[in-house]
């Protein structure tokens, strides 16, 4: 063979051997996933993460939980009952009130409070269990936050708050995290990654950067001590949220039981 064939047949085979660039797909535009983590390290527990919030506002009504009941001064409610509900409300109209959450207390529990101060209160704070740092809230029932959700505005943004981790959900879908079938940032040792969920709400608010407020949803069997720890996540540093509004999804309040014969 000729040496001007044989380095004709070179050139042939380099370019066949040549891998086209594909062309990136429409799905880049969504924010990437969150980093996949070692099967070790998904074992151990958590870094330490910093506690951001807003300062404890110091002129609300201290609202203190304990399951069913509820303390405000020194008067004990069961916000339940449609008697301690109406004097509920009358000492929560129109102030400022921050829940302090005990370790026990779980979302299931304080739908019929929530609602009284969703309706009577002028602000509502919810105070983190491990530092002075708290969260102003917009409160939305199950209705409500439908209707959120169905207005015409891009992002849409929310937290949902899981056993086993959260899921950054979003108009356009979830962030993906370690497994695509699993929560966008799971539990690592037991315990919530408040790191790691920072991160992916920065991303969220990369792409979708009109978009003000966000939502915590938290599972109705949520400690409220664990929503509270939560909504650090949603601070970079004291005093500065990655969105302007916080809102807070609670269980609607079952309907009073009808007495039969009434």
């Amino acid at each position: 063979m000729s040496l001007k064939r044989v380095l004709v047949l070179a050139v042939v085979l380099a370019a066949g051997c040549r891998e086209e660039t594909p062309a990136e797909p429409l799905s880049s535009l969504k924010p990437p996933p969150l980093p996949v983590l070692a099967a070790e390290d998904a074992r151990f527990q958590v870094a330490l993460a910093e506690v951001y919030g807003e300062p404890v506002p110091g002129k609300a009504l201290r609202v203190e939980l304990a399951g069913e009941a509820v303390r405000l001064g020194g008067e004990r409610f069961v916000p339940s009952r449609p008697e301690d509900q109406a004097r509920l409300r009358e000492r929560v109209k129109g102030q400022g009130v921050l829940l302090v959450p005990d370790a026990d207390t779980f979302l299931a529990q304080t739908s019929e409070l929530l609602a009284v101060l969703r309706d009577s209160a002028s602000e509502v704070w919810l105070l983190h269990p491990d530092a002075p740092a708290a969260y102003p809230l917009v409160l939305r029932d199950e209705q409500g936050f439908q209707a959120w959700l169905a207005e015409a505005a891009p992002g849409k943004l929310r937290i949902i708050q899981r056993q086993d981790g959260f899921e950054l959900t979003t108009s356009v879908g979830k962030l993906p995290g370690p497994d695509a079938n699993g929560p966008s940032v799971p539990v690592r040792g037991g315990k919530q990654d408040i790191v790691t969920l920072r991160k992916g709400l920065g991303k969220l608010k990369g792409r979708f950067t009109t978009s003000e407020d966000i939502c915590l949803v938290p599972s109705f069997g949520t400690e409220l001590a664990q929503a509270a720890r939560a909504l650090s996540g949603v601070y970079v540093a004291p005093g500065e949220p990655l969105f302007e509004t916080l809102c807070f999804i609670y269980p609607t309040p079952r309907a009073p039981a009808v007495a039969e014969g009434g």
